[in-house]
């Protein structure tokens, strides 16, 4: 398992797309943070609506921007690597390889799917201190105690953004599809903006996680949702690998 693992790290963190994630995460999402700021700044009206009612020129109005962007952009940037770390194996034709190993299948999968979650968290964290950079150059000053835990709370919602991503790794492997997957996450996106808009967020593990970074932590509720739902996903990721057969 430790080698397993070891091997699936290098492969996320040499690959190209785990280097472009990596970037279009926590450099892309940070821009786009500071676009918003700089929106509010100009004074539009328009833009400030679009916006909504939390936009302002201070931590509250960054972290807010931050959670939104994080809930609906972070979710399909971790979608994309999960889809590539399971539905590569089927594009590239490796799989096969993988059946002579001294390893399981199902510890190979748990290998990607660890170094996929210490990916996202390595990730997560770099996005946080991305913002809190943001904010400092922006002129909002040291943050205080408030502002310090939510950053937190945008470092925890990075982290469940990728873990409501893990249904991507199933759907990957029930297609034997890399586009599979991509169109899982895209999929995950699509429910979550509408769950929003019809008010149901809170009870959608793949909005719930975005809804308590924005309203401040007050209902933690969703997080169980949600963590429930990333575990039910590992689990059925990990029995698709344990079942796993060559003439199917």
């Amino acid at each position: 398992m430790k080698a397993a693992l070891q091997v699936e790290a290098i492969k996320l963190i040499r690959s190209t797309v785990g280097i472009v994630a990596t970037i279009s995460l926590v450099v892309g999402i940070t821009a786009l943070c500071g676009g918003m700021m700089a929106a509010v700044a100009s004074g539009d009206p328009q833009l400030t609506a679009k916006l909504g009612p939390d936009a302002s020129l201070d931590w509250a109005g960054l972290l807010s921007a931050a959670a939104q962007i994080t809930g609906a952009g972070g979710l399909l940037g971790f979608a994309v690597v999960a889809a590539w770390l399971f539905g590569r194996e089927f594009a590239d034709g490796t799989i096969t390889s993988l059946f002579a190993l001294p390893v399981s299948r199902s510890a190979i999968a748990a290998a990607k799917l660890v170094g996929f979650a210490l990916w996202a968290a390595a990730v997560s964290l770099l996005l946080g201190l991305g913002i809190l950079l943001l904010g400092i150059v922006l002129g909002f000053g040291v943050p205080d105690s408030a502002v310090l835990a939510a950053l937190g709370r945008q470092t925890v919602l990075g982290i469940f953004s990728a873990a409501v991503a893990v249904p991507v790794a199933w759907v990957a492997t029930a297609t034997r599809s890399l586009l599979g997957g991509v169109a899982c996450g895209i999929f995950l996106v699509v429910i979550a903006q509408v769950g929003v808009l019809v008010g149901a967020g809170q009870w959608m593990p793949i909005a719930a996680p975005a809804l308590w970074a924005m309203s401040g932590g007050a209902d933690a509720g969703g997080l169980v949702i949600a963590a429930t739902f990333s575990a039910a996903a590992v689990l059925a990721t990990l029995w698709s690998w344990h079942r796993l057969e060559l003439n199917r």
